[in-house]
C-alpha cells in the first residue's frame, strides 16, 4: 500500500538570499532600461521635430553635427563630381545596389558638404558601375542633415582604393579628396534628374532595444521565482 505524502515548502536561508539578491538585482536592470526606452523616445521625439522644421541653410563655417543632426537644412552650390563615391552593399526593396555621395561645394566659399544623392541599382556585372549624371552649375539642394557613424565594423583596415567604398569615414574621405568638409551628411530630398531613388530613413533612437532588454530582465527575475519555489517544494510522507 502506497503511503501518502504531502509538499512542503522547506526554503533554506542561502537560498532565499541568493533568490532574492538576483530578482532585485535583474528588476533594477529591467527598471533602467525602461527609463532608458523613455529617454530614447523623448530623444525620437525630438528629432522628429527637426526633420519636420523648415530648411535651414547649411553655413560656410563648420557646423555642431550634435546641433545638426536630423535637421532640415539646404545648401546652395555646385557640385564636384569628380569625388563622388559608392557606398557598397545597400540594399532597398531586396535589392542590392550603392549610396551616391557627391561633395557640394558651397556658394561663394570653399567649405563643402557631401550630399547623399540617392540608390542606385547594381549591375549585372559587379565590375560595371553604374554611371550617375550630376548636374551642373548652381544647385539648390533640400534635405535632412545627418551625422555618420565616427567608427564602423570592416574586415581589414585597407584605405578604399577608386570610387566604390564599404563605408563613409569623413575623415578618410577629407584626407582622400583635399576637401574642406562640413561634419554631416545632407540626404537629398528634393527632386532631381538623376534616375536616383531617394527614400529618407526614419530617425531611429533605439528605444525598442532597451524594451526589448528590459523584457530579458523581467523574464530573469520571472524564472528565478519558479526554479526558487519548484527547489525548495519537498515531498514528505505523512505519519
Amino acid at each position: 500500500m502506497q503511503s501518502a505524502s504531502r509538499w512542503r515548502f522547506r526554503p533554506r536561508f542561502v537560498t532565499t538570499a541568493a533568490a532574492i539578491a538576483f530578482c532585485a538585482l535583474t528588476i533594477a536592470l529591467g527598471n533602467w532600461q525602461v527609463r532608458r526606452a523613455e529617454e530614447r523616445d523623448a530623444a525620437q521625439r525630438q528629432l522628429e521635430v527637426r526633420a519636420a522644421g523648415a530648411a535651414v541653410p547649411i553655413p560656410s563655417q563648420p557646423v555642431d553635427p550634435a546641433q545638426w543632426a536630423w535637421r532640415r537644412a539646404s545648401a546652395r552650390g555646385e557640385y564636384v563630381s569628380a569625388h563622388t563615391i559608392l557606398l557598397d552593399n545597400r540594399v532597398l526593396d531586396g535589392r542590392v545596389g550603392f549610396e551616391v555621395l557627391t561633395p557640394l561645394r558651397l556658394a561663394g566659399s570653399d567649405m563643402h558638404v557631401l550630399v547623399d544623392r540617392g540608390w542606385t541599382p547594381q549591375g549585372r556585372m559587379r565590375s560595371e558601375l553604374p554611371r550617375i549624371p550630376t548636374p551642373a552649375g548652381l544647385q539648390a539642394v533640400e534635405g535632412i542633415a545627418v551625422v555618420p557613424p565616427a567608427r564602423v565594423f570592416e574586415l581589414g583596415s585597407a584605405a578604399p582604393r577608386g570610387p566604390v567604398w564599404q563605408h563613409l569615414k569623413l575623415d578618410q574621405y577629407r584626407e582622400r579628396t583635399g576637401l574642406t568638409l562640413q561634419p554631416v551628411v545632407l540626404q537629398q530630398t528634393t527632386a532631381s534628374d538623376d534616375g536616383l531613388i531617394r527614400r529618407l530613413a526614419r530617425p531611429d533612437a533605439g528605444a525598442d532595444t532597451n524594451r526589448a532588454y528590459a523584457l530579458q530582465w523581467y523574464v530573469f527575475a520571472a524564472l528565478t521565482v519558479i526554479l526558487y519555489v519548484a527547489l525548495n517544494l519537498k515531498r514528505t510522507p505523512i505519519e
